[in-house]
């Protein structure tokens, strides 16, 4: 049946903490932690993931087609003859914790922490969980995802094409049933009825399609010889401007590797910079402040505003032996980092309730070690 068929979309009821207007909100360009997001057991209520979707910051308006938006899903139920699609631009995920079963109108793919996929703009969905399930999606109303040039690194490295897998093969072929369509047009939420399955696509051809990558197959590089590089190399998927080399979105990892750098402070180095940065944690310890910043949970630096290391981690990595180390093992962090300046939702500052007040204090015992008449020592 075509796509067409269906009702005319309605309003749905306001009260989700889920959109796109980010012109209500006082900015705040303090250092910001959350604590791991609330996920609802089936006792406490029934939220799928349409009802789960939650949204942290963001920047831009999907009516002009800039910007972009952070948003968490944190759900326990199946989407049952309902189906979403997003008009304003592409979802990428980031399962935190359970899988997450999506039938798409081109096939079916199972998406499990570590992995991530993306679900571009306009393609119908429905996601299938089995128990408490949480994660997290960086939405842009901008282009698509695409590999970042790899430059002077040649053919092969980071993310390659080889792995990046696209759904299996499926249709359905149902009669007599109601289905529902969620609609996310310029930031609301609507609804239409249709009687048919929007899922009978039997075929199709063009390269638009989802897809999803496991992180493992990552091919990491990294310094060799002295200095903390740029975590641009660790860059899975880019959402390029028109500016040559600016961003409107980076997808970037921490995964596990080998630190082997002289003469170096190993950590990331203490900063401001033009971008924003958005931090999560799938699993692990992140190893620049194992305290605090916890699975489920996220971080945010906004442009300009200082941030690095905490005050353990400076003290551990001045003193350590700088040998050959295995880093961030049994850890999986990573990074939505834009050039947009971007502004934190009312959910994100009071009504999730899980901004960590104190994590300014992790910087505030730093002592100054400054030695003017110190002489290096010589190798």
């Amino acid at each position: 049946m075509p796509s067409a068929c269906h009702t005319p979309f309605v309003k749905m009821p306001e009260g989700s903490h889920f959109g796109n207007n980010f012109d209500d909100d006082h900015p705040n360009p303090n250092q910001l932690r959350w604590k791991p997001f609330n996920v609802p057991t089936r006792s406490e209520r029934e939220v799928t993931f349409v009802q789960g979707l939650s949204t942290l910051c963001g920047a831009g308006d999907p009516r002009s087609r800039n910007g972009i938006a952070i948003h968490i899903y944190a759900c326990n139920k199946s989407m049952e003859n309902e189906c979403f699609y997003n008009s304003d631009g592409d979802f990428l995920f980031v399962p935190q914790q359970g899988k997450l079963a999506i039938t798409t109108e081109f096939g079916k793919m199972v998406v499990e922490p570590n992995e991530i996929c993306v679900i571009q703009q306009g393609i119908r969905y429905k996601v299938a969980v089995d128990g408490e399930t949480r994660g997290y999606i960086l939405e842009i109303f901008d282009g698509h995802f695409t590999l970042p040039n790899l430059g002077p690194i040649g053919a092969n490295g980071l993310a390659n094409p080889r792995d990046f897998l696209t759904p299996v093969a499926c249709y359905e072929d149902i009669k007599d049933i109601k289905y529902t369509v969620n609609s996310k047009f310029q930031g609301k939420l609507f609804q239409a009825q249709q009687e048919h399955s929007p899922f009978d696509v039997v075929a199709w051809h063009g390269n638009y399609a989802p897809y999803k990558y496991n992180l493992s197959n990552f091919m990491t590089v990294n310094s060799v010889a002295f200095d903390h590089a740029d975590p641009s190399i660790f860059t899975v998927l880019t959402c390029q401007s028109m500016k040559p080399g600016v961003a409107i979105a980076d997808f970037v990892i921490f995964p596990p590797r080998w630190s082997v750098t002289e003469h170096t402070f190993r950590p990331p180095y203490y900063h401001r910079n033009c971008m924003s940065e958005f931090m999560g944690l799938i699993y692990g310890n992140y190893e620049a402040k194992e305290d605090g910043f916890l699975p489920g949970g996220g971080s945010l630096h906004s442009m300009m505003t200082p941030h690095g290391p905490d005050g353990t981690c400076f003290q551990k990595a001045s003193a350590a032996e700088l040998k050959p180390q295995k880093i961030a093992t049994g850890t999986m962090a990573f990074m939505f980092e834009t050039s947009l300046s971007l502004t934190v939702t009312k959910y994100g500052n009071d009504i999730c309730e899980k901004v960590d007040e104190n994590y300014y204090k992790c910087w505030q015992g730093m002592k100054r070690l400054f030695a003017p008449d110190k002489k290096p020592d010589s190798d």
